[in-house]
Formats: C-alpha cells, sequence, structure tokens
C-alpha cells in the first residue's frame, strides 16, 4: 500500500475554535490566544490494490480561482479527484469534514467517491446544535454509507466504533499484503499523545481516549502497524518495524 500525507498546514485553534495559519519557525505560539492549541491539518490518501482511499477531507480551503486546496495537493502527487473511490470520515468536526463539497456547496468534492460516515455522528452533526459542526455542507452530502458500530467495508477495511474523541467517532483499520494502517481520527491525532498518558480537555470522554491510545499503541507494536496521524506537526505516521 501506498501512503501519501496530504498536509494543508499548521494552524492554531483555541476556544473560539477557528482556525488560524501558523508559520511554523516564523510566527510565535506565545502571541496566540491563550490556551491555542498548534496543529497539523492532514488528510491522508492510501492507495490499495482495489482503491484509493481519502481519510477525512481537511478544511475545505480554496484558491482565488476556487479551486480547492486538497485537489490541488492531489494532483501535485499526481492523483485526480475522481480517482478517488472511497472517503472514510472518522468524524465531522469541520477541520475533518470541511472539504466533502465542492466550493458551491452542492457538489461532492469527489464525485465518484462513496463517502463512509457513521449514521448516528451524522445525526449529530446535521441538528445545529454545536459551531464544530457545518450542519448545512453536512446535510447537502450526497453519495454516503452509513455505518454504525464496528464492522467491514471490505475484505481490506475495517470500521471501528471508538467515541471518546466525539460521540459517534470511528477509526478504520486497512489491511493488505501483511501490511496494516491504522487511523484513529482524533483519537489518535499525535504520536506523543500514544507515547504517554495523555488526557485531552477536548475529548467528549477524555479517559477513554486515552484507554484507546494506550491499548492501540501495544496492539501496534505487536502486530507492526503503521499509524497516521492527522494533526502532528513533524510525524504524519509511525511504523513499527517487523521483527
Amino acid at each position: 500500500m501506498r501512503i501519501i500525507p496530504l498536509s494543508e498546514g499548521a494552524f492554531t485553534i483555541d476556544q473560539s475554535k477557528e482556525f488560524i495559519p501558523f508559520k511554523v519557525g516564523e510566527d510565535d505560539l506565545s502571541e496566540r490566544s491563550h490556551g491555542s492549541l498548534l496543529v497539523e491539518i492532514q488528510p491522508f490518501l492510501v492507495i490499495t490494490d482495489n482503491d484509493y482511499l481519502l481519510l477525512d477531507t481537511g478544511l475545505g480551503f480554496e484558491d482565488q480561482n476556487g479551486t480547492m486546496q486538497i485537489h490541488q495537493l492531489l494532483e501535485k502527487n499526481g492523483i485526480s479527484p475522481d480517482q478517488i473511490t472511497k472517503v472514510l470520515m472518522s468524524h465531522l468536526h469541520k477541520d475533518h469534514s470541511g472539504g466533502i463539497l465542492m466550493p458551491d456547496k452542492k457538489t461532492p468534492s469527489f464525485r465518484k467517491a462513496k463517502y463512509y460516515i457513521n449514521r448516528n455522528e451524522y445525526e449529530i452533526a446535521i441538528n445545529g446544535h454545536s459551531s464544530s459542526y457545518r450542519p448545512d455542507d453536512i446535510q447537502a452530502l450526497k453519495g454516503i454509507e452509513f455505518l454504525e458500530g464496528n464492522g467491514s467495508i471490505s475484505s481490506s477495511i475495517e470500521y471501528i466504533f471508538t467515541g471518546a474523541h466525539s460521540p459517534y467517532h470511528q477509526a478504520f483499520k486497512i489491511k493488505e499484503n501483511n501490511q496494516v494502517i491504522f487511523f484513529g481520527g482524533d483519537v489518535a491525532p499525535q504520536l506523543q499523545q500514544m507515547r504517554t498518558k495523555f488526557r485531552a480537555k477536548y475529548d467528549y470522554e477524555p479517559v477513554a481516549a486515552m484507554e484507546l491510545r494506550q491499548n492501540w499503541w501495544q496492539e501496534g507494536e505487536k502486530e507492526h502497524w503503521t499509524f497516521l496521524f492527522y494533526h502532528d506537526i513533524k510525524y504524519p505516521s509511525y511504523q513499527f518495524k517487523g521483527q
């Protein structure tokens, strides 16, 4: 399998839940509002024998010509947006789902792909009770395959209900040719959080998220997983080497 990180850049986020661009090496985090977190925004493309899988869709930014940033990132890697066959959504917070629609807010940004979303996460997102979601965008999306609990999309793609970060967050495990890629979304967003007993106040269930990270890290070490980190500034991925 081939993994392509699609980095949209570094950002700070505070209680306003707005993502402000941050130039690493130039900007000073201490000058941002109190409590600001520094994060990367980084969807992933995973190419398997049968699929072009997009893991989450980024912020949905576009340039002055109306070209989506995530489309530009794909094309820089020689991939057309129309080659994407499946979009696997860990959850629907706006930094993960901002790129589900084209700038017209009507057309799916990956028109030939099917979007895989947890059914209950979708229902929470469209009720408009949280500023973490963009309910109008989500409700306008077509081509959804709803998921519930744990299960398999295909012989190589497994989805795992996690909760913990959002009430109906899910993770994905992709297996092919003795290789395992694990995407834990915002339950496993950064390498350092996997290596320590880290509790995040922004998680829906901080203790549950911490315990999941510890369990996944131990399992991944035994089975030599490759972890993908959506919000890590330095490390987009980490691979446990086989013996």
